[in-house]
């Protein structure tokens, strides 16, 4: 049963859970972000009565995640969490980007309350939508004693910030946390923790600037056959052009990366541009440090070490005098 005394605040950013399609049997041509966040609350009778508090922060299509949302999203989180009154968070998201979102709130905030992803693969309209299940399973989550760090839920299971990844493009198991597996599950309304929770050192809210202008610019190029070493030039003289301060290298198997591309990345990180090699492989992490090797990005996929690249760069600026 829920505290009546402590809240659960559930922030909308929109994302195919609160899409909506023209034909309930439609679960690809629909709308991303239709339906406010009270709405998918109000739409779930085992929520009436929980003690929650609905805000709208955003309303897009997670693809169209912006930087000037991230600071406005974990500022809001941050106030919310500073409440003693709040036990804990819900943030609807699309499905596209929830990885990066998840992975830039646990870095900045490192939160000892509980702060939930949650998302859906089919939009609210379908005959079988995920979304009302998802949610009500991250706010049974949100307000569970001990439970901590940002988390990602989704058809059932509970995973890390740092772990979780979206490896297929339709079915509503679409999470996984690949080799450290879940977190925890839900089950029937029970939390089943199943490690410990995620723990960090927050970096604070203070890196992010609250001007989007002033996010340094951080790439990703992808390693592949064929891959021709002026095009590579190319691209980075252009990105050098604008000011680019780090390199994500989407290498192949174990953050192996293409000589040409190799070569082009260990010019730019001698001028100072900070360097990290990812997989392409949706599962695993790059294993080994090779005597000079370019730094790895470990168990972060080519999206997530793009967002620690700019914290990086970010939390590097803030200490400066």
């Amino acid at each position: 049963m829920p505290n009546p005394l402590q809240r659960i605040v559930i922030l909308g950013t929109g994302g195919t859970i609160a899409g909506q399609s023209a034909a309930r049997t439609d679960n690809v041509g629909y709308r991303a972000g239709e339906l406010g966040v009270a709405q998918l609350v109000a739409a779930i009778p085992a929520l009436a009565g929980w003690p929650l508090e609905a805000e709208q922060v955003a309303q897009l299509d997670s693809k169209d995640m912006s930087h000037a949302i991230w600071r406005r999203l974990a500022e809001r989180v941050a106030a919310h969490l500073a409440r003693p009154e709040v036990a804990g968070l819900v943030i609807t998201h699309g499905t596209d980007t929830l990885e990066e979102t998840a992975w830039l709130l646990h870095r900045v905030l490192a939160p000892i309350k509980p702060v939930v992803l949650t998302a859906a693969m089919r939009p609210a309209s379908a005959l079988q939508a995920d979304g009302p299940q998802n949610l009500l399973d991250a706010v049974t989550l949100a307000a569970t004693p001990g439970a901590q760090g940002v988390l990602a839920l989704l058809a059932g299971e509970v995973h890390s910030a740092q772990s979780v990844r979206k490896l297929h493009p339709y079915r509503i198991d679409a999470f996984s946390s690949g080799d450290e597996g879940p977190v925890a599950r839900v089950e029937e309304g029970r939390v089943v923790p199943l490690r410990p929770w995620p723990q960090a050192d927050a970096l604070g809210l203070d890196v992010l600037p609250p001007d989007e202008a002033a996010w340094p610019l951080v790439a990703i190029l992808p390693s592949h056959a064929g891959l021709s070493e002026a095009v590579v030039r190319a691209q980075v003289q252009a990105l050098a052009s604008l000011g680019l301060c780090g390199l994500v290298l989407e290498g192949t198997g174990n953050g192996t990366v293409h000589a040409a591309l190799e070569a082009v990345a260990r010019e730019v990180q001698q001028r100072g541009v900070r360097v990290l090699r990812a997989s392409r492989c949706q599962g695993g992490s790059v294993v080994g440090d090779p005597a000079g090797a370019l730094p790895s990005a470990g168990a972060l996929g080519p999206a997530k070490a793009r967002v620690e690249l700019l914290l990086q760069h970010l939390a590097e600026a803030h200490r400066a005098p």
